[in-house]
């Protein structure tokens, strides 16, 4: 083969580029700014997610890093993989585990059930409300995040604690004689998630709400309709997508939540956030965290696949 042959076929290769949809998708400024977000998502995203189940598969050992290697050369050069799947068997398997699957599961579903008639009652009350109004309404609920999600939680305690406002209150009107006990239990954690996360219910109905064409009300009123059946024919069936929209954010954030449940539920709340620390700083099994962090992404992905499924079909 010659050097006038080689550049003949370096020139239908070239030929047969130009007609690609990839080389003409290079040509379009949309394409990169549709590139770098997904860079992102494959650097900072799926990448780490690869490196957790890996190591989700090694076994545990005395040495830095403290797992031991999953893919490994031998002296020939031959790829040796092993993987260890008595990790995943141990979270499927063991009771401490499944208890604590079981807990955050009732958990995030009492959290977004409450959220959800709570959110929907409230947005419904600003969507209701006059125009200037509304503003600081809104300004109201997300006054909440001005302050840290830390701060928040220390604030309930305060509030729950032996010595904290509700019992003083209690004590001085006279229903109780001594301090209730309210923080340590399930209750108490149900408590906190419920006012951390009820924004995140909030926000999403009411930017649905706000898009109903108050008319289409109005013309339902002047028809005959009552108001009550307004709401229930009209109003609801229209803000469902933001009612899914809600129960999928207060679902999967409650679902790995840690700093509720160890700060206001004590050591007798067992969840996954709480087992997920123990595991990693306490017992230094980075492998047996790594495959609970991919059982509790798959927990969080659930509702989400759920809500999609239910949304294509309604």
């Amino acid at each position: 083969m010659n050097a006038k042959q080689i550049s003949y076929g370096i020139l239908l290769i070239w030929k047969a580029v130009k007609r690609t949809s990839l080389f003409k998708s290079l040509k379009d400024p949309q394409f990169f700014f549709g590139l770098l977000p997904l860079l992102w998502l494959i650097v900072f995203f799926l990448a780490p997610i690869l490196v957790i189940i890996v190591i989700s598969f090694a076994s545990t050992s005395f040495s830095i890093p403290p797992f031991s290697e999953v893919f490994k050369w031998s002296i020939d050069n031959i790829l040796e993989i092993t993987l260890n799947t008595q990790n995943y068997i141990s979270v499927v398997k063991d009771s401490y585990y499944i208890h604590a699957f079981f807990n955050s599961i009732v958990l995030s579903i009492i959290t977004t059930a409450v959220c959800s008639v709570l959110g929907f009652a409230m947005a419904y009350g600003i969507f209701c409300a006059r125009k200037e109004r509304r503003a600081n309404l809104l300004v109201l609920v997300t006054l909440s995040f001005w302050t840290s999600f830390l701060i928040r939680v220390y604030a309930w305690i305060n509030m729950l604690s032996a010595h904290g406002m509700i019992n003083r209150f209690l004590m001085k009107i006279g229903l109780t004689s001594e301090p209730i006990q309210f923080t340590g239990n399930y209750y108490a954690v149900c408590l906190g998630l419920i006012f951390c996360y009820l924004p995140f219910m909030i926000l999403p109905i009411y930017a649905v709400l706000e898009k109903i064409d108050r008319s289409c009300v109005e013309s339902s009123w002047d028809l005959g309709c009552k108001v009550t059946r307004t709401f229930w024919r009209l109003t609801v069936p229209l803000s469902k997508d933001g009612l899914k929209n809600g129960c999928i954010l207060v679902s999967t954030a409650s679902l790995a939540e840690f700093v509720v449940p160890e700060l206001v539920g004590g050591a007798s709340t067992i969840t996954f956030g709480r087992v997920l620390w123990t595991e990693f700083f306490n017992n230094l099994d980075w492998p047996m965290t790594c495959a609970i962090s991919i059982v509790m992404m798959s927990m969080v992905m659930f509702p989400s696949f759920l809500f999609g499924m239910i949304r294509k079909r309604i």
